[in-house]
């Protein structure tokens, strides 16, 4: 009896096993994760677990959505980004600035005029005689480079030097004496330069408001023309009119007679840059009003630039300028020739 009972739960398992085998080929997309895990031998797990999890893995679909972080690989418009946890920069405002600007500023309005016109007042006219002896006291400069790299002034230093060497070197000790006396010789060499370019020191000391003075015993003055940059004076020109009778002829008619430009100077860090030309015409168009329109304009031969100091053999360069000068005067001479024959 027993043995009929173990045989009957035997078969009754081993049909178990046949059924589950059968419904496993014929309906194989019925089993879940978790039926098919569970065939697994030795890996058993909980079936409302799986129910569980299965049920947290479906999600909304607003949630489908990347996070931030992660690059997004198809366009998407509905990126969401959270919000800043700081400001934007300024320069992220740049892009979000309204179509509608206030107008901008004209680009030179910080930048002061300049302006060319005969002086007036006398503060300007003593700021104007200042540029004029700044620029006499500036040839000394000049003066003292041409003397000393002038070929002569080489020689000269060279063979001193030499003449030094000679008489004191007699050994390798007396190398010292050799450099210490050398040394000496050109301190001495520069400070006779020194000593010779000073007298255009005391001819700048020499400009002043008898300069502008026509006669000493009148009242009549020198025209004074200055280029203003702002509230500056950075040129300045002293005009002369010297006029062929003693006044203007009947109705006003002007009875000729010429321009005579007796200083020209521009401060230094403007030069090269059109002020002096500026004041050439200017020159040219005061002397053209007062004196007609056949007035001739020129260099002074003594104006106040032309005396030297030094022998002629060290003055070449000042003697270029002065023939640049004069052709550039020419130049504007000949451009108002032009426009009055047009």
């Amino acid at each position: 009896m027993a043995r009929h009972h173990a045989h009957a739960h035997v078969h009754h398992h081993i049909q178990e096993l046949d059924l589950s085998s059968k419904m496993g080929h014929t309906d194989t997309n019925t089993n879940t994760i978790a039926d098919r895990m569970n065939t697994v031998p030795g890996f058993k797990t909980s079936a409302a677990f799986f129910t569980f999890l299965r049920a947290n893995l479906v999600l909304p679909p607003s949630t489908l959505n990347s996070n931030t972080s992660t690059p997004l690989l198809y366009p998407s418009t509905s990126q969401t980004l959270p919000p800043l946890a700081f400001p934007p920069s300024s320069l992220a405002n740049m892009t979000s600035m309204p179509d509608e600007l206030p107008a901008p500023t004209k680009p030179l309005a910080s930048i002061p005029p300049l302006t060319t016109r005969v002086l007036v007042s006398e503060p300007d006219k003593v700021a104007a005689l200042k540029l004029v002896a700044d620029s006499i006291a500036q040839q000394r400069q000049s003066a003292s480079r041409a003397a000393i790299f002038h070929p002569l002034t080489i020689a000269v230093y060279i063979g001193l030097l030499a003449s030094v060497s000679h008489v004191l070197y007699k050994t390798r000790e007396d190398l010292g004496i050799v450099a210490t006396t050398g040394a000496g010789v050109t301190m001495a060499c520069l400070i006779l330069v020194r000593g010779l370019t000073s007298g255009y020191i005391n001819l700048a000391e020499e400009i002043n408001w008898n300069f502008l003075k026509v006669n000493k015993n009148e009242g009549e003055e020198d025209v004074v023309i200055g280029s203003r940059y702002g509230e500056e004076i950075i040129g300045a020109l002293v005009l002369r009119l010297e006029r062929n009778g003693n006044g203007s002829g009947k109705k006003g008619r002007k009875l000729g007679g010429q321009g005579v430009v007796r200083a020209w100077t521009v401060r230094i860090k403007y030069r090269g840059k059109g002020v002096g030309t500026e004041l050439l015409e200017e020159a040219v168009r005061v002397t053209r009003e007062r004196m007609g329109g056949s007035a001739e304009v020129g260099f002074a031969a003594e104006h106040a630039n032309s005396k030297m100091v030094l022998p002629e053999l060290f003055n070449g360069v000042f003697r270029k300028r002065e023939t640049k000068a004069a052709k550039l005067l020419d130049g504007v001479v000949g451009s108002f020739e032009g426009k009055k024959k047009r």
